[in-house]
Order: structure tokens, then C-alpha cells, then sequence
């Protein structure tokens, strides 16, 4: 584990509950994340409240004003605490305009924004997260008048400070296919395309697996992502320590949970051990479990009580030292 990296410490704050590798805190993200000292985070990875048409438990804004909230409330704190080769990763789904059978454009302008001065952030890859089982929606268009298809398609947006953000594609490799496999047995055939691409001889190497692509494939019955930049993720498990911990306390669990295969693709990509992870709108801690599980230190912030407290049945009780300190304004 690099030397350098330690447990992050957020001055006038106080965690809920600390693990052998993170912290959750109950906090304004908003206030919390102007006491992370600059360039401190390798990887900022989150799935914020949508700009949803109904409002949730969690809370989320409007799309006519969500994309000034994020820049004017988080946009360059985010820049500000990422390392110089750190990286931003944001989930988010898109809407539909209301009372209309037209999506919204609010997650792509808040993208252009983020890569916009005064910000200045840069692309560095699109990635689409696809849950087949996600519900039709909006029932009234895709249902009832049947003029729509389901959506089921989020995208999350890899962004940088720098045109060469830290990442590297061999700790994500997949399996390759038995088509690839019989090439490797048989011979891969060199040479020209008729797209004009010239394929080289090195392209029959074995190289232990296949380089994903930016959609990313879950199948959960391998437990493994077969990844291009669309992921494949059913978002449909109904039982692990976290859920079961709520149906035993009779608490509902977090409305808005993302698979932790996600967090752990982009963490396994964008880090290694011993670096920092923050998710400013922590949720039921799902990035601290990932990051945890792969040795990352982490930090996550969370405004609403209960959903901190569960989340604390995510780590094994031998690892976590619980303090139910809620932290200072």
C-alpha cells in the first residue's frame, strides 16, 4: 500500500461511524466538502439525486434548476479537492419533461458546463450503465399511449483535470469470448480491413483477457462485468447484509441504491490501494463497501441520519467503530 496515502481527516467534523479503511459522515456535503483539504482524492465517485419530475424521499431538484445548483454548489469544490491526476465519476440519469413525451437535456448541459470555465473539467470517456430491469416509465407514454420504449440507460460521465487522469484498462480486463479464444488456436488473421484499418499480428496476442469497452455488461450470475462503456447492471438483488439489516430493524431501505459492481469497475480502473475515495451524496455507503472490500480509503457524506446509520451494516462489526457523532454545521 503506497506510504504516502493515509486516512483522510476533515477538520470540525466528526464521523458517524469509522472502518479500518473509512469514514461516513452526517453531513451537508455542501459545507463538509469545503473542509477536504486541496488535491486530496484520487477518485470522486457518485451518483447524485437525479432531476427527477417526482420528488423522492431523498430529496432532488428540478431540471430547470439542477444544473445551476450543482455548478454553483458543487462543481469547483469538486475540482478543487481532486489530486492533479484524480478523476470525477458521476452517475446520472436523464428525465423527461413534464407532461410531454420529450427527455430533458439537463445531465448532458450540466456535463458541458462541468467542462466549461470556470470549472474546466475534461471529458476523458462516456459510459453507459443499462438495467434491463428497470420499470417503464413514464407508464402514460411507454404503457398506456405505447409511443415510447422503455428507459433504461444512465450515463456516467468520466471526467478530469488533466488529459491523463490515472487509469489503467489491465485491471479490468474481462474474459475473452470463445470466438477470440478459437482465433488465438487457430491463427488471427493480419492485414487490411475493408474499413481501412490494418489489423497487425500483434493483435492475436493473449494478453489475459479482453479490453472492455465503455458498456459495461454485468451478469450476476458470474459476478463479473463483461464491460464495453455500456454497463449491463440489473439492479434487482433482494438480500445482503445491508437489506436484511433493514427488514430486521423494520427500516426502509435507501430508494436510490447503485450496484456495487459499478463503484467497483471505476475503482479497480482509477485507483489502487491505499488511494482516497469520496462520495459526496454517500447514500446507503455502497462506494465506502466497494472501496473498503478493494483496500481504498474512503469518505463518504450523507445528509439524511438514517440512511447513514443502516448503512453501517454494510461492514463487518469487527471492522467498524461506531460513534453516532452527528458532525458540526
Amino acid at each position: 500500500m503506497p506510504a504516502e496515502n493515509s486516512k483522510l481527516v476533515i477538520p470540525s467534523y466528526s464521523p458517524v461511524y469509522t472502518t479500518k479503511f473509512g469514514a461516513a459522515y452526517l453531513a451537508d456535503s455542501s459545507k463538509l466538502i469545503q473542509k477536504i483539504p486541496s488535491n486530496s482524492i484520487d477518485l470522486i465517485i457518485t451518483s447524485p439525486p437525479f432531476a427527477l419530475i417526482k420528488q423522492k424521499s431523498y430529496g432532488n431538484k428540478k431540471a430547470s434548476h439542477y444544473v445551476d445548483w450543482f455548478i454553483e454548489t458543487f462543481a469547483l469544490e469538486l475540482y478543487r479537492i481532486l489530486k492533479p491526476t484524480g478523476s470525477l465519476v458521476i452517475d446520472i440519469g436523464g428525465t423527461w419533461n413534464r407532461k410531454s413525451p420529450t427527455r430533458s437535456l439537463y445531465h448532458f448541459e450540466l456535463l458541458l458546463r462541468l467542462c466549461s470555465e470556470p470549472i474546466g473539467f475534461m471529458l476523458a470517456q462516456e459510459f453507459y450503465w443499462y438495467n434491463p430491469a428497470k420499470m417503464p416509465s413514464p407508464a402514460q407514454y411507454v404503457n398506456i399511449e405505447r409511443i415510447r420504449v422503455k428507459d433504461a440507460v444512465n450515463p456516467i460521465w468520466w471526467l478530469s483535470k488533466t488529459d491523463r487522469p490515472k487509469a489503467d484498462n489491465r485491471k479490468v480486463l474481462t474474459p475473452y469470448k470463445a470466438s477470440m479464444k478459437k482465433l488465438f488456436a487457430k491463427g488471427y488473421n493480419d492485414g487490411p480491413r475493408p474499413s481501412g484499418h490494418k489489423v497487425s499480428k500483434v493483435w492475436g496476442r493473449n494478453n489475459g483477457g479482453a479490453i472492455p469497452p465503455n458498456l459495461l455488461l454485468y451478469q450476476e450470475n458470474l459476478q463479473q462485468l463483461c464491460q464495453d462503456n455500456l454497463l449491463e447492471i440489473a439492479n434487482t438483488q433482494s438480500s445482503d447484509k445491508y437489506l436484511d439489516a433493514c427488514k430486521r430493524n423494520n427500516v426502509k431501505p435507501h430508494p436510490a441504491r447503485f450496484p456495487i459492481s459499478l463503484p467497483t469497475f471505476f475503482i479497480n480502473f482509477l485507483t489502487e490501494p491505499g488511494d482516497t475515495i469520496f462520495d459526496p451524496f454517500g447514500g446507503s455507503c455502497v462506494t465506502g463497501e466497494a472501496a473498503e472490500n478493494l483496500e481504498r480509503y474512503w469518505v463518504t457524506s450523507e445528509i439524511k441520519s438514517e440512511f447513514v446509520l443502516m448503512s453501517r451494516f454494510r461492514f463487518d462489526d469487527h471492522t467498524l467503530h461506531y460513534t453516532e457523532k452527528e458532525c458540526a454545521n
